[in-house]
């Protein structure tokens, strides 16, 4: 018997055992996970993939594309595109995105090709974003600020004493006079973290109109997922991958000079 004819379960070689049971030095140990169903609609589309193997899958997502599929969005969606090349290579598996990003932006989405694996990696992720925001900075500092939804409205965060707690590291790389190019790393993870913070000390993103953010320069907030680096939770090689910042980012500050 080979092992791709296993059904799901726990073997001791080529016999199921249970989970109680006393295993023994020199025994090999085989969890076949059960096949997953993909029920999210396949789209062809273009797919930037920065990493894969049989556990992960690691691509560049660009803007203007949702993460999810919703109400208003249900065939154009990164998950839509991910459920066609599942089916080209003959997998199938629940879409399960260890990062979200929102709709307008762009960069690194990590998806967990199985639960176990979701369950090892989710935290020993790292995550560095690059932004433009409105405005000089010239130090690098760390927002401490809790942050709850805006009242009247079901979309806009704002900083509030009995919000989430969110901390978010930043430092600058470059300014034109009137825009900073910074680097930024978050302690949580909590819905338009960035944005919010950003907007909230007075440094809105470019782009970013729900925030106060100007639509001159970009139509969409100057934010991108640039780095991910994480243990791999099977070889627990540290792996790091990195995308280009998009042409439309980086001209801001360029223009300017």
């Amino acid at each position: 018997m080979t092992l791709l004819k296993f059904s799901e379960g726990i073997y001791r070689r080529d016999t199921v055992i249970k989970a109680h049971e006393i295993v023994y030095s020199g025994d090999v140990i085989t969890l076949r996970l059960p096949r997953e169903k993909n029920d999210i609609a396949p789209v062809q589309g273009d797919l930037s993939i920065l990493y894969e193997d049989e556990y992960l899958l690691i691509v560049d997502k660009p803007a203007a594309m949702p993460v999810h599929p919703t109400k208003k969005h249900q065939l154009d969606t990164l998950a839509n595109i991910v459920s066609c090349y599942q089916q080209s290579r003959g997998e199938s598996y629940t879409f399960r995105a260890l990062n979200r990003l929102d709709k307008d932006t762009s960069g690194c989405v990590m998806i967990a090709k199985d639960r176990l694996t979701y369950a090892l990696v989710k935290d020993s992720i790292k995550k560095k974003y690059i932004a433009v925001c409105e405005g000089v900075i010239l130090d690098e500092g760390v927002i401490d600020s809790p942050i709850g939804m805006e009242e009247n409205s079901k979309i806009k965060r704002c900083v509030r004493a009995n919000g989430q707690s969110a901390i978010t590291h930043y430092r600058p790389i470059s300014n034109d006079g009137q825009h900073t190019l910074l680097e930024l790393w978050l302690e949580t993870g909590r819905t338009h973290q960035i944005r919010c913070h950003m907007s909230n000390i007075g440094h809105p993103l470019a782009g970013d109109d729900l925030y106060g953010g100007s639509l001159i320069e970009i139509t969409r907030q100057a934010l991108h997922c640039r780095e991910i680096t994480f243990e791999h939770p099977y070889t627990k090689e540290q792996i790091y991958i990195s995308t280009d910042i998009p042409y439309e980012i980086a001209q801001i500050i360029k223009e300017g000079r």
